[in-house]
């Protein structure tokens, strides 16, 4: 597959889907480890039992809904409905719906964090800004910081909450937002198309892969320069730091695998094959998330509508488990 057939279906794979109505096949109680799975075509919230494997709960969400956060308590999750202006926020339990919170006209929310301080940040890639929920199960009071960049898309957070940091696809930049502090935001050039993101859990090393240059970067977090420039698979979408803080994979759409980047010594240390090149297009890999113990990789593949859960130690694929239309965004409970 192309890079130019590549980006076009990232393109339809982006636009609204119509709706689908909620099923249901049952429930499973929020200690047992659970996936929470966004499906972007079907317009529904996918919930898995990952002892079983067993899709438990599907039911209706918001239009086109990309990236998922679980609150610190494991009690609710946030959605980013990037068909229209809102966050969505459900029980973990059951699914329905607590509270939508409107961001204003042509938001397009899309990649978001639910902090351990309790707060909700999204970006809003319509108004070209990133905004901070605080308090969002109660005032919910919003505070909205624009980046100028075109398509502030994924985002990370600092353990502190005092910054936020987007790749902004359409402006080929990642963006510095100082969220307590009135300093103007700090935007540089990062390869083509940068689109992951992720924080070292120190807060030391920013990592950012961009899709149309098949490398990642190490940033510095407050100076924004580059530090060190990795070659990756093809059109890596997505970055994951490993919980244990040791390695970083890409989500490389067009090999149907992951690159796992050594962050010590920022080289590719090895390669694990979810599906194949030839695969590629029939499955289209994108979204990436680490369990809570550093030992599985989920791997969402949206064209058919599977989750690939990966060995990290061995490189096996387990299992596939069976989401929605278009399953995408994930988020997860230990």
């Amino acid at each position: 597959m192309g890079r130019t057939a590549a980006a076009l279906i990232a393109l339809s794979l982006g636009a609204c889907a119509p709706g689908e109505g909620a099923t249901s096949t049952g429930s499973v109680s929020a200690e047992r480890p659970t996936l929470f799975v966004a499906n972007k075509f079907g317009n529904t919230l996918s919930k898995i039992d990952l002892e079983t494997g067993q899709e438990v709960l599907r039911l209706d969400s918001c239009t086109n809904p990309h990236e998922l956060a679980t609150s610190p308590d494991g009690q609710h999750v946030a959605l980013a409905c990037y068909g229209g202006t809102t966050v969505d926020v459900f029980l973990t339990s059951t699914l329905e719906r607590v509270t939508s919170i409107d961001l204003g006209e042509n938001a397009r929310p899309h990649g978001i964090v639910w902090h351990q301080n309790g707060d909700l940040y999204s970006t809003a890639e319509g108004r070209q800004s990133v905004f901070w929920i605080r308090d969002p199960l109660g005032s919910a009071d919003r505070f909205e910081y624009s980046t100028g960049k075109q398509g502030s898309h994924m985002l990370v957070v600092s353990p502190d909450g005092n910054t936020a940091w987007t790749t902004d696809l359409g402006s080929k930049t990642v963006t510095r937002v100082a969220l307590k502090a009135r300093i103007a935001p700090i935007s540089v050039t990062v390869g083509e198309e940068p689109e992951g993101i992720a924080l070292s859990p120190d807060g030391k090393a920013l990592w950012v892969s961009a899709r149309g240059s098949d490398e990642a970067y190490e940033l510095d977090p407050e100076t924004m320069e580059v530090r060190s420039t990795v070659a990756t698979g093809q059109f890596p979408l997505r970055l994951a730091i490993r919980p244990q803080g040791d390695v970083a994979v890409t989500s490389d759409l067009q090999d149907g695998g992951l690159s796992v980047i050594d962050l010590e010594t920022a080289e590719v240390i090895r390669s694990i094959a979810v599906s194949s090149p030839e695969e590629a297009e029939e499955r289209f890999q994108v979204t990436i998330l680490w369990s809570d113990d550093g030992e599985r990789i989920y791997v969402a593949e949206t064209a058919s509508d599977t989750v690939a859960e990966v060995d990290y130690a061995s490189g096996t694929v387990l299992r596939r488990l069976k989401v929605g239309d278009g399953g995408d965004g994930m988020a997860i409970l230990p």
